[in-house]
């Protein structure tokens, strides 16, 4: 029964992470491989591109995390309460995240529009600001366009994790703290948030990942500009394998190769930080 998992996991996942060994020392076009030696390690020190990405992408997910977890985490504790309709609430607000990222990406360019934007329009309205924001066009702006784009396409994967680890909660232990006297933001942080400690883990670790490896709404909504402000290293790595903007046309998959296995390490090294860090939190308290 387990037969055509591993078939595809062979051919998905384990086929394609050896194939790119193959290519990282040469120059590889997707027709002519020519062997490079060390020219691609080389390369890659000196790519200052490549780690101005790596540090877009820190930056990204740092703002993506810091703010998708508090809010999926009080949206969730809110609907887990006996609100009026909180059933169709939970379906709107996980509706984003069955969207494609490409759609997503769209459906922004249009919000973060400088002309006839229709968030500029709604501050404009409300008399918050007097000139049209360039969200998309200014390297000042763009981080925050691509982080609002991200909560608003995340949140709800997240509040499903929440809300269904709050499920696992008794209601008996509730109704002990309320009977001890305890209002709501008492029975949060010494009830549901403890309790909610395994779950909230394992959600922390799939947010760390999936901010770091994030690159197609920001391909359909930005390109990595201007400037490649909003340049995260998967996407650079997509422009060099697949040409596109600040790459050459020619394909680098020889290149790419060696970038994609680094950009490997490197969310790997994130994550068995984190996973120690965690450990380490577990045995003081």
């Amino acid at each position: 029964m387990l037969t055509p998992a591993l078939v595809l996991l062979c051919i998905c996942s384990i086929y394609p992470f050896l194939w790119m060994f193959r290519y990282i020392n040469y120059d590889y076009n997707g027709f002519t491989a020519t062997y490079t030696g060390s020219r691609n390690f080389v390369r890659m020190l000196h790519d200052t591109t490549f780690w101005q990405s790596v540090g877009h992408t820190f930056e990204y997910a740092f703002y993506k995390i810091i703010f998708i977890i508090p809010l999926s985490l009080i949206v969730a504790v809110v609907l887990n309460s006996r609100l009026k309709g909180r059933n169709i609430l939970r379906s709107i607000y996980f509706m984003p995240t069955i969207i494609s990222t490409a759609i997503s990406g769209m459906i922004f360019a249009f919000i973060f529009a400088t002309q006839n934007g229709i968030l500029n329009e709604v501050l404009k309205s409300m008399h918050l600001i007097k000139q049209p924001i360039q969200w998309i066009s200014s390297q000042d702006h763009v981080m925050a366009a691509i982080t609002i784009m991200a909560l608003w396409g995340g949140f709800g994967n997240y509040m499903l994790y929440f809300t269904t680890g709050m499920s696992g909660i008794s209601e008996d232990v509730y109704e002990s703290v309320k009977i001890d006297g305890a209002n709501g933001i008492q029975t949060f942080f010494h009830i549901t948030l403890p309790m909610l400690s395994p779950v909230l883990k394992i959600i922390l670790m799939l947010a760390i990942t999936s901010a770091f490896k994030d690159y197609e709404a920001i391909m359909v909504l930005s390109q990595g500009g201007p400037g490649n402000r909003s340049m995260v290293m998967f996407l650079y790595i997509y422009n060099l394998i697949f040409g596109g903007q600040g790459t050459s046309s020619q394909p680098q998959i020889g290149y790419g190769a060696l970038l994609s296995l680094v950009a490997a390490v490197i969310v790997g090294a994130v994550t068995i930080v984190y996973l120690r860090i965690s450990r380490k939190l577990d045995d003081v308290m």
